[in-house]
């Protein structure tokens, strides 16, 4: 036997007082006043009946003495909490690990016309073995998807790990299960009978034995869910074209995470609008790509929903729909640094959304303000602060951005060319004929367009954290200015450097830290989530850093509620969204065991009982007091 209340270094001396107490009160329960009545001999027939009862008195005056003890021992015992030593040896710690990843949302389980989610089912389970633990076995209950919360503390208490339990909510990422393992490992390390119990639909990351230790703890799986129909949108970006920006083009991809064909509807909308319908047929696992090009209709916001063409719903809804985001609509800056071109500036205005400025090479020192492209027709000098990305043609000394020589190529043209590179699509810029052009050296990491047998004539590279593209040779030595081939390469090139911010995503990945670029000196935004949950986030070197855990619709909003960034943010994972179940998982190299036994036939809570059965003697005692059979 051993005590799990109060110690006897307590209970002793709060014992005596208390019955000390008891004793004093019951003997001045006893003590009569004396009242002088009249007529004795009338009394004296009534004196004898009470000699003849009086043993018989004070026994029931001791019952109730006895009572009163036996309901101070009861209470004294409750608090001592008494187990036995059997009991106590034999209790269990269980660290419950529940997936709350993304597939946890699928509603396979749910009977007709019910909205009930794998999640659902899992509290369900673990509910039960909380009802069923033993007196003395330990529960801790945590949440598993990108990141592993634990919700309750080791407790046996019922209320507390329920209060857990109604605090799991599936997040829209995956579940990162070596690092729930992990955490299981180290809280259950040093504890007597350790268990592990995954409740999971199985669509996981499994960990080798090499990633994992277990230990001595044991393995067990309570598996969760009934099929694995699902059609996903596992990918979706967009762009506007550079030099047209009403124009945009999108790219998705379908996925059938199931082992049926499926046909289906695609729809893609635009600021709620519907720009495309699609019937497709979809292979069991077929990835399907499709692309946009050349759309119009859309300003911000772009949205594709796929369902099964039946008209039934497919079992994970959360990745039949994706977002994303189109940036701001505005013109591309381009300084032009010339003496005069005519060539130059034909190519130029074929383009509507260029806003040129052109000053001479003396003034371009005094330029102020920031630009996307500046162009240097023919001078090559030092570079300033808010120039953007750079198109040199002909350059020369010393601020060349790589080794150039005098014009030393006589008689040449493009004899190799990189056909992949977005500056030369759509020309035919090896039929090209140059007079004379200077022989490039590029650097390491530098990437050759174009070349002639005897050297490099076309090079693009990064100087800096800048873009440039540099033509060894002036336009007006060839005849490249007479072919459709110059503003076709002029427009190309201007579209790959003047392209949109290389940090604007049309869309983020759930699952990973986002760092959104913020038009705000705060030092912290607030970020207000689909669901309209919002929280601080800190900004660091422009840019409010979070965790992604919902798909949707996402607002970065400061305390004045003036800055209002909308940004978007979809599942996108091909894993999470297979949620065909399993019955069965091997971790770390060891085969998981069913969940073991939690029938509740060992939960003796022998403090309840005494607690119980000192009520039942107080109003035994009450009632035979007012009654007046032990007075």
């Amino acid at each position: 036997m051993h005590w799990q209340g109060l110690p006897l270094s307590m209970l002793l001396p709060i014992g005596a007082i208390a019955t000390l107490a008891i004793v004093g009160l019951y003997f001045l329960r006893l003590h009569r006043r004396t009242v002088p009545v009249p007529f004795v001999k009338l009394w004296e027939r009534v004196l004898r009946d009470e000699d003849a009862s009086r043993l018989f008195s004070r026994i029931k005056r001791l019952l109730s003495l006895l009572l009163q003890l036996a309901i101070l021992a009861l209470l004294l015992l409750a608090l001592a909490d008494p187990r036995s030593s059997s009991a106590g040896a034999e209790g269990r710690h269980f660290v419950v690990l529940v997936d709350a990843s993304a597939s946890m949302q699928a509603t396979d389980v749910a009977d007709e016309g019910a909205k009930r989610t794998r999640l659902d089912e899992a509290k369900e389970e673990v509910r039960r073995m909380v009802q069923g633990l033993g007196g003395s076995d330990r529960m801790l209950i945590a949440q598993v998807d990108a990141h592993v919360t634990p919700l309750s503390s080791f407790t046996s208490d019922v209320t507390e790990l329920t209060r857990a339990l109604d605090r799991l909510v599936a997040t829209d990422t995956r579940a990162d299960l070596h690092g729930a393992l992990r955490f299981a490992g180290d809280v259950l390390q040093g504890l007597p009978s350790p268990e592990i119990v995954l409740v999971s639909d199985g669509a996981l990351s499994l960990p080798s034995e090499n990633e994992v230790s277990l230990g001595d703890a044991k393995l067990g799986f309570v598996p969760i869910g009934k099929r694995g129909r699902n059609v996903a949108i596992v990918e979706l970006t967009a762009r506007r074209y550079p030099l047209d920006r009403d124009r945009y083009e999108v790219m998705l991809e379908l996925f059938n995470a199931g082992s049926e064909a499926e046909e289906v509807e695609l729809r893609l909308l635009g600021d709620g609008n519907v720009i495309d319908v699609t019937r497709l047929r979809l292979e069991a696992r077929e990835r399907l790509p499709r692309f946009y090009p050349n759309l119009t209709g859309a300003r911000e916001e772009l949205m594709a929903v796929v369902k099964v063409a039946d008209g039934t719903q497919d079992d994970l809804p959360a990745d039949d729909r994706a977002h994303a985001r189109l940036p701001e609509v505005k013109r591309a800056r381009v300084l032009c640094v010339t003496e005069g071109n005519t060539y130059l500036e034909a190519a130029l205005l074929l383009a509507s959304y260029l806003d040129v400025t052109y000053v001479t090479p003396d003034e371009y020192a005094a330029v102020e303000g920031r630009f996307d492209v500046t162009i240097f027709d023919g001078v090559t000098p030092e570079v300033n602060e808010g120039s953007g990305n750079l198109l040199y043609l002909d350059p020369e000394g010393p601020h060349a951005p790589l080794g150039v020589g005098e014009p030393t190529l006589a008689n040449v043209g493009f004899d190799r060319i990189d056909k992949k590179s977005p500056l030369l699509r759509w020309t035919s810029i090896e039929d090209a004929f140059v007079a004379k052009a200077r022989k490039l050296s590029p650097r390491p990491g530098d990437q050759v367009v174009g070349a002639s047998e005897r050297g490099p004539l076309l090079v693009t590279g990064t100087r800096e954290g800048k873009r440039f593209v540099a033509l060894g040779f002036h336009p007006k030595d060839s005849d490249l200015p007479l072919r459709v081939a110059w503003p076709v390469f002029m427009l190309n090139t201007l579209n790959d450097l003047a392209a949109e911010d290389s940090d604007f995503l049309s869309s983020y990945r759930t699952g990973e830290v986002w760092h959104v670029p913020v038009p705000s000196d705060a030092e912290r935004v607030i970020a207000i989530d689909p669901s309209g949950t919002e929280r601080h986030v800190p900004v660091q070197d422009g840019r409010a850093v979070l965790f992604g855990s919902r798909a949707g619709i996402h607002t970065l909003t400061d305390e004045s509620r003036s800055l209002q960034l909308r940004f978007a943010a979809n599942l996108a994972d091909p894993e999470e969204s297979s949620i065909e179940p399993v019955t069965s998982l091997t971790i770390a190299g060891r085969n998981a065991e069913p969940a073991p036994s939690f029938d509740g036939s060992s939960r003796k809570e022998p403090w309840v009982w005494l607690l119980i059965a000192a009520i039942l003697l107080g109003s035994i005692e009450w009632f035979t007091f007012h009654r007046r059979v032990t007075v």
